[in-house]
Order: C-alpha cells, then sequence, then structure tokens
C-alpha cells in the first residue's frame, strides 16, 4: 500500500442549513466569494498539488455540482438517498479515492496564506502518523464561533481542547474506516481512535482562515483575502 497521498477528497454534500436563505436554491459550494464558488476555492488549493484524482461528494441539489464539477476533470461520489457525514462519505468514496492515505478539505473555508495541502505533503510522516490535521490558532481565525477543537503538544500531536481550530483540511489513512460498522458516521470516531494510539498529529496554520458556514462569513472571507493582497 503506498505511503503518500495522491487523491483530494473535497467535502461538498451538505446541505448549508446555516446558509440559508441563500441555500434555498443553490448548493452551498457554489455560492460565490471574491469573485468565484466556494468549491474553487478549495479546487485553488487541490491543483497545485497535483492529485492523481480529486472526488467530491454530492447530496443536496446534486444536478448542480454535477454540472459544475464535472468540466473541471473533478470525479462525483454521490450520496443517495442519504447523507453519510464525513466519515461514511469517505468510506463510500473509497474505490474513488483508491488506497493508502488521502488529503480531505472542506468546501466552506477560505484560506489566506500558504497552501494548506502543500504544507501536509511536506509534513506528512506516514510511519509516526495515520492522520495530520492542519489546526489554526484561535487567534488567526476570521468567523469562528466559539472555541477552538483541539490542542496541541510540544512534538504536535493533538488532544481535544479550545486553542486550535481544524480548518478542514488533513492527511488521514484510511484503514480504520472498516472497522465502523455504521454506514452513517463521522470522521470523529477515526480522529478518537488515532488519539487514542497516540498517532493524530498537527500542522500549525501560519496564515489566516475563515469559515464561509454561514452568510456573514462571506463579507469576512472577502475582507481577509483584500487585507491579504495588500
Amino acid at each position: 500500500m503506498k505511503q503518500s497521498p495522491d487523491a483530494v477528497m473535497l467535502f461538498a454534500a451538505g446541505f448549508g442549513t446555516r446558509m440559508a436563505p441563500l441555500t434555498d436554491h443553490c448548493p452551498k459550494p457554489l455560492i460565490p466569494v471574491a469573485g468565484k464558488p466556494l468549491i474553487d476555492h478549495a479546487l485553488a488549493l487541490a491543483n497545485p498539488i497535483n492529485p492523481a484524482r480529486i472526488v467530491a461528494n454530492t447530496h443536496y441539489l446534486p444536478d448542480q455540482m454535477a454540472d459544475h464539477l464535472r468540466p473541471l476533470g473533478v470525479t462525483l461520489s454521490p450520496e443517495q438517498p442519504d447523507i453519510l457525514d464525513t466519515g461514511g462519505g469517505v468510506r463510500a468514496a473509497l474505490p474513488l479515492l483508491g488506497d493508502g492515505p488521502i488529503y480531505t478539505l472542506n468546501s466552506d473555508a477560505v484560506w489566506a496564506g500558504p497552501n494548506p495541502l502543500a504544507l501536509l505533503r511536506d509534513a506528512w510522516s506516514p510511519e509516526q502518523m495515520d492522520g495530520l490535521l492542519v489546526c489554526v490558532p484561535i487567534g488567526r481565525t476570521v468567523g469562528r464561533v466559539g472555541s477552538g477543537d483541539f490542542d496541541i503538544d510540544d512534538l504536535s500531536r493533538i488532544s481535544r481542547g479550545t486553542e486550535f481550530v481544524y480548518g478542514g483540511a488533513q492527511i488521514i489513512k484510511t484503514d480504520l474506516l472498516h472497522g465502523i460498522p455504521d454506514k452513517t458516521f463521522s470522521l470523529n470516531l477515526i480522529w478518537d481512535k488515532m488519539l487514542k494510539a497516540g498517532k493524530l498529529f498537527a500542522l500549525r496554520y501560519p496564515g489566516r482562515w475563515c469559515d464561509v458556514g454561514h452568510p456573514a462569513g462571506i463579507g469576512l472571507a472577502e475582507d481577509m483575502l483584500r487585507q491579504s493582497n495588500v
């Protein structure tokens, strides 16, 4: 089994409930931010690392997603009739993603700074890690409501905490997915297994990051990008 990831999974199946009413007739990944759909911001990160495959899961308004993504060379992993959450979605897409570790990337965040996927590629150590998550110091986040998700020790190992926000970009090994009996489940279950084994690590993001999961996040992200280009 290969040890370096060569496939990217884009999470694009959600209903975008927090984005209503913008998502009443448009899937959240197609909502424009700074002149292009959110998912195109994600593709602008995925394409430069030259993956062999880019796969996106779809569920809500899937025809609109297909019309946008297929011409861009993205392979679709439709989730019907039920949405499968992050873990179930990745497991369902494994025949398209291939063997070995993969990148996953959320499509509802915008980054200002180095490409997080390139940082992951350069920091990945498969002998030591089962998962490597890009985590953003809470002070570098924009539009984040509440505390962080994790703390990080001096060896870059993760524990549940409040100081760092998971940015939605990671490399994970996928073998643990097969041990979950449920069809629909979160990747948090896999992270918990990796945490227990001491195999889940963090990469501290040096730039800024904006959550665009709610309408106000659009303007915040656009302001962040303008400031980063000054």
